[in-house]
């Protein structure tokens, strides 16, 4: 089966690259508005504060729809885990003594 060439580029792209190569757009590209998806329950709390914080902005740009809504879910919980290993490193520092008594 023979390749058909490029896949073509989404027209929002095409917008804000100016149509360089001044083709009609397509008028008929499915649109999803963006709106801010409701933030899932089993977030951990610093989860749930990036969730609103970063969200509203994703989706006001219209960044953010409900199809990306588990994938936004992850970078927030990600997120909060990172702050909280930054919490620890910063309270008990980068290197832990084991019970054999090595550095870790």
């Amino acid at each position: 089966m023979a390749v058909r060439g490029r896949k073509p580029k989404p027209t929002a792209l095409k917008v804000l690259e100016g149509n360089p190569g001044h083709r009609p757009l397509n008028k008929k590209e499915p649109m999803l508005k963006g709106r801010l998806p409701r933030c899932p329950d089993w977030l951990e709390d610093d989860a749930k504060k990036e969730w609103k914080r970063l969200g509203k902005v994703l989706a006001e740009m219209g960044m953010l729809t409900n199809l990306d809504m588990m994938a936004f879910a992850g970078y927030c919980q990600a997120y909060a885990r990172w702050k909280g290993a930054e919490e620890f490193i910063t309270q008990h520092g980068d290197m832990v003594r084991t019970p054999n008594g090595y550095l870790q």
